[in-house]
């Protein structure tokens, strides 16, 4: 199964398109939604064509193909809108090992659960969240940290980015170029 991972989409109508073509482009079984994808939040700077009720109707009309964590920026009056379950505050995914066996990831968001309060993980599992808003794969003595950044507002030089993950093999790439600049194999 391929997975198509994205985070802080912050109600750009502008990336839940691109969104949805590199989806489409990539071929992904599903879209992994590591939250922030309605409200722009106080923080943040409104983001290109931002407009959550369009984003709303985007990401309902594909509704079967999504896994979401709840954001920071999510709230119970995102699923009165959303036809899917947003308000999780972690997913578990597993991803097969070259050696054999499997990889636990823990999906989240990056407020509660990051590298500060890490969950209960194992060694060489993944903690996979968002929030930063800056792409991270960053293996660590006990677990492996990944961050695949901003759609719609990437910091610290980031790219408006995306992660794909097939087969134990992670992509990170731009959502404009399509270009990957980074990967990482189990």
């Amino acid at each position: 199964m391929k997975y198509l991972i994205a985070s802080d989409l912050h109600g750009s109508a502008y990336y839940a398109q691109k969104l949805w073509e590199v989806y489409d482009a990539e071929q992904a079984d599903r879209l992994i939604f590591l939250g922030d994808m309605l409200y722009h939040g106080p923080r943040n700077d409104l983001p290109r064509d931002y407009d959550p009720r369009k984003v709303t109707a985007m990401m309902n009309a594909r509704k079967r193909e999504i896994l979401c964590v709840r954001g920071n920026c999510d709230a119970e009056v995102d699923q009165m809108v959303l036809e899917f379950p947003v308000m999780a505050d972690y997913a578990i995914l597993t991803q097969p090992r070259r050696e054999g066996g499997e990889t636990m990831i823990f999906v989240t968001h990056g407020h509660l659960f990051n590298e500060e309060q890490l969950p209960m993980l194992q060694r060489g599992d993944i903690l996979l969240h968002g929030h930063t808003h800056v792409q991270v794969c960053a293996p660590r003595e006990e677990y492996i940290y990944m961050n695949p950044g901003s759609l719609a507002l990437p910091k610290d030089g980031s790219r408006h980015g995306y992660m794909t993950v097939e087969n134990g093999t992670f992509l990170w790439k731009d959502v404009e170029s399509g270009e990957e600049f980074l990967r990482y194999q189990l």
